[in-house]
């Protein structure tokens, strides 16, 4: 059995920038700590990208459905 967990929901500040994610186990993350865990391993589904400015940030794993987009799910 697989120990990696997938984002069900985020939170986004007033910018609509995500600040927080909810796993399938419920549990919350801020982004800085699911970053860290997409790196270890312990995320499925999406993977780190680096915005121009140097910030790192997290988006889904490329595929067909856009509702699958981090953007697109809902929020909590």
């Amino acid at each position: 059995m697989s120990d990696k967990s997938k984002i069900l929901k985020v939170k986004k500040n007033g910018q609509g920038d995500i600040t927080d994610v909810m796993l399938e186990n419920g549990s919350v993350h801020s982004i800085e700590e699911a970053i860290t865990m997409t790196r270890n391993g312990d995320i499925e589904g999406v993977n780190i990208g680096k915005a121009k400015n140097g910030r790192e940030f997290l988006r889904s794993n490329p595929n067909e459905d856009e509702n699958d987009n981090l953007d697109s799910k809902p929020t909590f």
